[in-house]
């Protein structure tokens, strides 16, 4: 059983939209997702509507007045980390956000604010009559909004209807228009014979969580696309504010945006999945509230990763296998000296990767000749850390590539020679985007902070690396998967029990001697598994 000090304080998020009285949509399904999803909710109502599964009748705003006494009063003992926005009624709420968001960030310079921008009810009609010069003041102060695409149409001022190839030029817009951080256009309302639901998020690096790089004044934009297979489901009531919600939850819980952003669409797929048989036994007879399921972990109900790296190198086979047959890789020591190599290889280890830097180009390849023969003498796999070219040309057993470098590498160089592929992963985007690739492991990390390499808004932890764990596929050719980041003697017990094939270290081993008054062979030893 957890200690008092073991058991974390929930994220807390203010939602700020109005009230669907049939339950669906609005504050209930901002609420039903928060609560599923592990943070706290507190909800301030901008207006009641009058509304059913067929009709709204009408809207009734909330005074500002009384929107400012609830958020001073909440101010006081549960200031957000998140707020989301959902629908606003008028002017004078669009005015008083765009204080209010203003305020709270002079003293809490990460808050993040998510808006989904509620315009027409999916059963017809309009919840306010807001122009986009009306609603501006607003979107200037936000950081992530989650239009769908006739929504996104709407905000970039862009005529023509909008196709699911459409979005990024709807999101570079409203970008240009208002110069929101990040920009997620859903792709779930275009009717079409295509399969696949495909949401795009255009995003300015480090622009969320107050972590702007003041060193940098040029904005620098990536884009993330995922596609879903989609999923007929009448119990779809108030699917777009659970999403917004839901990345707010995961924002809120400190995930970047990319992995809120997949963790948000896996959450939909999962709901729609849920009630995918009951609402073919109703048919079109009734229009349901989306079922919020709690933390998405089923694999089939999370996105495809559509990204250039993948499309590329869609045509390519798997890249060997490690051969392991039953066993598993176990202890994983990252080093950078020969030195190390030599003192670690007659351990018996299964597996060993030399990371060099900062050498001249003479003597790094002598280096990396060096090393393969002696690993080859010991018959442990040797990967090289990045030198992909000089691990080809000297017979390396494999090599490890960072998400960096991986752009930059020829993939299909490196499968044709034979050698073995390792790629580093942070979080389920990337691990699901870099898993197409089919290569030899895949390591995830940093799972605890660590000394060796700023991960700073990238540390997994352990509930992060047994869900990457489950987005694996059921079968016989399930990539390998070695943790990494921070693991030291005290921490590999409860990072072996996720089930990981193998754990990486480095100062756990190299620095044991300072660190725990032991040998480095004791500590692999102890270390091994």
């Amino acid at each position: 059983m957890k200690t008092e000090q073991q058991v974390a304080i929930k994220p807390i998020i203010w939602t700020i939209s109005g009230s669907d009285c049939s339950g669906g949509a609005g504050i209930a399904a901002d609420i039903k997702t928060g609560h599923g999803l592990g943070v706290e909710v507190c909800h301030l109502i901008t207006a009641n509507t009058v509304q059913n599964s067929h009709q709204l009748l009408s809207v009734n705003a909330i005074s500002v007045e009384l929107l400012q006494q609830q958020a001073a009063v909440l101010m006081d003992d549960k200031p957000p980390s998140v707020i989301k926005i959902g629908l606003v009624a008028n002017a004078e709420q669009v005015q008083w956000l765009a204080q209010l968001i203003e305020q709270i960030k002079q003293v809490i310079p990460t808050l993040i604010s998510v808006y989904d921008p509620v315009g027409q009810a999916s059963v017809g009609g309009s919840f306010n009559n807001l122009t986009l010069e009306q609603l501006s003041p607003l979107l200037l102060k936000i950081d992530v909004i989650t239009p769908n695409l006739m929504e996104a149409k709407s905000l970039a001022k862009l005529d023509g209807l909008p196709d699911k190839n459409s979005a990024e030029k709807l999101a570079n817009k409203i970008h240009q228009n208002f110069a929101i951080n990040s920009i997620i256009v859903k792709g779930g309302h275009i009717h079409s014979d295509d399969r696949y639901s495909i949401d795009f998020c255009l995003h300015q690096l480090n622009q969320l969580n107050g972590k702007q790089d003041n060193q940098d004044k040029a904005q620098t934009a990536i884009s993330y696309q995922l596609g879903a297979l989609r999923i007929d489901s009448h119990y779809s009531h108030g699917g777009g504010c659970s999403f917004a919600s839901a990345l707010a939850s995961f924002l809120a819980q400190g995930y970047l945006i990319r992995d809120a952003f997949t963790l948000a669409k896996a959450f939909i797929s999962q709901g729609l999945s849920t009630s995918k048989q009951v609402s073919e036994l109703h048919g079109h007879q009734y229009y349901g509230a989306f079922e919020q399921q709690g933390w998405p972990r089923n694999a089939e109900c999370f996105p495809q990763v559509i990204d250039e790296l993948s499309q590329q190198y869609q045509n390519l086979p798997a890249f060997n296998s490690l051969d392991l047959a039953e066993k598993k890789l176990g202890l994983y020591p990252v080093i950078d000296s020969l030195y190390w190599l030599k003192r670690l290889l007659s351990l018996g280890l299964e597996i060993i990767q030399l990371r060099v830097k900062n050498l001249a180009e003479s003597e790094l390849e002598q280096v990396i000749i060096t090393a393969i023969a002696l690993a080859k003498k010991y018959d442990t796999r040797l990967f090289i850390n990045d030198y992909w070219q000089l691990a080809i040309k000297h017979g390396a057993y494999g090599v490890h590539i960072g998400q960096e470098d991986l752009q930059d590498a020829d993939l299909t160089a490196i499968q044709q020679s034979g050698i073995r592929l390792g790629i580093s992963t942070h979080g389920c985007y990337e691990f699901l985007s870099a898993q197409r690739l089919q290569p030899s492991y895949l390591a995830i990390g940093a799972i605890f902070p660590t000394k060796t390499k700023d991960m700073t808004g990238q540390i997994q932890g352990i509930d992060n690396l047994r869900q990457v764990l489950s987005l694996r596929p059921e079968n016989k050719h399930k990539i390998p998967v070695v943790a990494i980041g921070g693991i030291n003697l005290e921490r590999a017990a409860e990072v072996i029990a996720t089930g990981v094939e193998s754990i990486a270290v480095v100062t756990a081993i190299t620095e044991a001697e300072c660190s725990h008054g032991i040998s480095p062979e004791q500590a692999v030893t102890r270390l091994q598994f």
